[in-house]
């Protein structure tokens, strides 16, 4: 306890492993003592990290899920397939029921109240019954009677056997009589560690008398707030001295028990693949569930599709239109590049904080997450640039060839996992607000080298060398080539033109200097970028998990 920058966060994220950056000392958990610093070996603290879960100041909750759904997904991913559903399902009333949760398991999370979302944060923890449960200000947003209740709850935990451990601002008489043993915090000092019950008396030792009737947690943080004097450093210095080093009952750490009736049951950790499945049908249905992502994202590139069909009317049959519909291809990557970028440049960022949480109370490895994510997203972005261009591909007069089309829709595929695995490179890297100004400053540059508004043969020699950095090239070059490549034979010139320049293809590729047979060539350099941006995106992204608190 202690009064706002006191440090209690920060001493809580330092011990319970959770930010560590900076941070020197050792922790003991029982016998066993965890070096933290730089240099210092984390098998250990990964092993601690292992027996304690960590809830935070805000709720880290999926808002698209339902409390039945969160539930059932941390019993799958904490529990495995060890246990039948029915017994997974009478393990989460028992939860539901001792958190004061039944009646809301239909209820998704954005529609709960605050002081529910505490507490199903809480419950979806308890799947695996933890021994340790740290809290980071488990009251903050709740009015006096849901903070009573909670800490009220917390309490009934604790007599059930767990250790909790909890950090609060400025608990009510009611709640600060809840608590066992009190570590107060001021200005990065210890000015009081003992039980509740003791504050008045070793204030009143120290020559601090509470008046009668106040509320002694209201008195201490007075006193660390300097109303009375600054006497944190003496107050500080007396509890270095009081304090007494305490032998800790070391247990070996068990496999997660869970009874029922005289029936116990021992539970092992789930397998990754496992986790992946359950990970796999969770963003299946988060996909789903967000109709921005992906019932609007349909339906607008569907819309697109035909307004781009009807402004380059029949531009690809037609030669004096050439020059239009070159102009419509360049459209079309542009188009599906930037509305793929921008969602994934917002994508980690928005979902960090929930990836933290679970990723740090042990319910996945990145690894299985990211694979999860890479396998939902790579049919969908495919779906997007097919919905876009089976409209845009017949009002604009291609050759009725499925071949052609499917060059055509596989180049387009390819901008769009290319831009996608550019934008999860550039969320995971910095935060929203600059990531959206990086991906439009990227797709300009792209742009600006894709070959047509500026011809490679009127490049300068060293831009035309930088021109092939430009993913946009590659997709334009492939684009062209399955429209105008492979024998595609003389357009029709209207008669009511006297000539048409570029009625042959091979003078539109001349015209770009675009090799005939390149276009194998384009996808496969697309592929290779899309293959390492998505591992440098991991490695990022996992950079991002450990250095975010």
């Amino acid at each position: 306890m202690g009064p706002s920058g006191a440090g209690k966060s920060t001493l809580m994220h330092a011990l319970t492993g959770f930010g560590t950056n900076g941070v020197k000392g050792s922790i003991r958990a029982g016998d066993k003592i965890c070096e933290l610093g730089k240099g210092k070996s984390l098998d250990a603290l990964k092993a601690y990290r292992k027996r304690l879960c960590y809830i935070l100041q805000d709720d880290r909750l999926n808002p698209l899920f339902s409390v039945s759904e969160l539930m059932n997904f941390a019993a799958d991913l904490k529990l495995g397939n060890m246990l039948t559903p029915k017994l997974k399902a009478s393990v989460i009333a028992d939860i539901l029921e001792t958190l004061g949760l039944v009646g809301t398991e239909n209820t998704r999370c954005c529609n709960l109240s605050g002081g529910q979302r505490k507490r199903l944060s809480i419950a979806v923890e308890l799947i695996d019954n933890p021994p340790v449960i740290f809290l980071d200000e488990p009251t903050t947003g709740l009015d006096s009677l849901t903070s009573a209740q909670c800490m009220g709850m917390l309490k009934n935990l604790a007599r059930a056997g767990r250790t909790i451990v909890c950090t609060i601002h400025q608990p009510t008489a009611l709640i600060y009589k809840m608590f066992d043993q009190v570590y107060v915090v001021a200005e990065g000092m210890c000015i009081y560690d003992g039980p509740s019950d003791n504050t008045v008396p070793y204030l009143a030792t120290m020559g601090f008398q509470c008046p009668k009737y106040h509320n002694p947690a209201d008195y201490i943080l007075e006193i660390a707030n300097t109303e009375y004097g600054n006497f944190n450093e003496l107050l500080a210095a007396r509890c270095s001295r009081d304090q007494k080093s305490e032998k800790v009952q070391q247990t070996e750490p068990v496999s997660p028990t869970f009874t029922r009736g005289k029936m116990s049951i021992m539970v092992g950790k789930p397998h990754e693949v496992y986790k992946f499945w359950i990970l796999l049908k969770r963003c299946l249905l988060q996909q789903y569930r967000d109709w921005t992502v992906t019932h609007l994202k349909v339906l607008l590139h569907l819309l697109i599709g035909v307004l781009l069909g009807l402004v380059f009317d029949q531009s690809g049959s037609d030669a004096s239109k050439t020059f239009s519909n070159l102009g419509f291809f360049l459209v079309s990557t542009v188009y599906l590049c930037y509305t793929s970028l921008m969602p994934a440049v917002l994508k980690f960022p928005s979902e960090m904080p929930i990836l933290k949480k679970e990723n740090f109370n042990n319910w996945y490895n990145l690894k299985t997450y990211y694979s999860a994510y890479l396998i939902t997203t790579i049919p969908i972005q495919i779906w997007f640039s097919l919905v876009y261009s089976a409209p845009s591909y017949i009002l604009t007069g291609q050759p009725m060839e499925w071949s052609r089309f499917g060059m055509f829709v596989l180049a387009l595929a390819n901008v769009t996992l290319l831009a996608d695995a550019i934008g999860s490179v550039i969320g995971s890297c910095l935060n929203p607000i600059n990531g959206t100004f990086m991906g439009a400053i990227t797709t300009c540059v792209m742009l600006v080298f894709a070959g047509y508004l500026v011809l490679a043969a009127h490049m300068h020699a060293v831009m035309k060398f930088v021109s092939y950095g430009s993913f946009l090239k590659y997709a334009f070059e492939s684009v062209v080539l399955s429209i105008y490549s492979y024998d595609r034979q003389p357009l029709n010139c209207p008669d009511s033109r006297v000539y048409c320049h570029l009625r042959h293809p091979r003078e539109i590729l001349k015209e770009l200097s675009i090799s005939p047979g390149s276009y194998w060539k384009d996808i496969i350099i697309m592929v290779i970028e899309i293959v390492v941006l998505r591992i440098i995106a991991y490695w990022t992204l996992r950079r991002m998990l450990k250095k975010s608190v």
